[in-house]
């Protein structure tokens, strides 16, 4: 079986690989609500968690679990000042989390 590095949620919102790439791009094209897991607005910094669909571990290092969601910070000017990605929908969760507390703390 071909390995591409690139996911999908499956109706239970687990990552499921895809190997047929038109497949794959199609449900990336079509889920941008489905792949968000968090958004606020705090103190005029935007702080978004995602489901990537690609596996950042096998694009870059290939060392371990796929590396499949990503907490950003930006600030006002839509720059981002924070990123940090995760291996587990539990991990980017608390991530989210932490990086809101991390804003109401230190962005201010």
């Amino acid at each position: 079986m071909q390995t591409t590095g690139k996911f999908i949620l499956d109706d239970d919102g687990n990552p499921v690989e895809e190997t047929d790439l038109i497949k794959w791009a199609t449900w990336y094209e079509t889920s941008a609500e489905r792949r968000r897991v968090a958004l606020d607005t705090i103190n005029g910094k935007r702080i978004s968690t995602i489901f990537l669909a690609m596996d950042f571990d096998f694009m870059f290092y290939r060392k371990g679990k796929p590396i499949l969601w990503e907490t950003m910070i930006f600030d006002a000017k839509e720059r981002s000042i924070y990123s940090k990605r995760y291996t587990s929908l539990a991990d980017a969760k608390a991530g989210h989390a932490e990086a809101v507390k991390l804003v109401r703390s230190e962005f201010n």
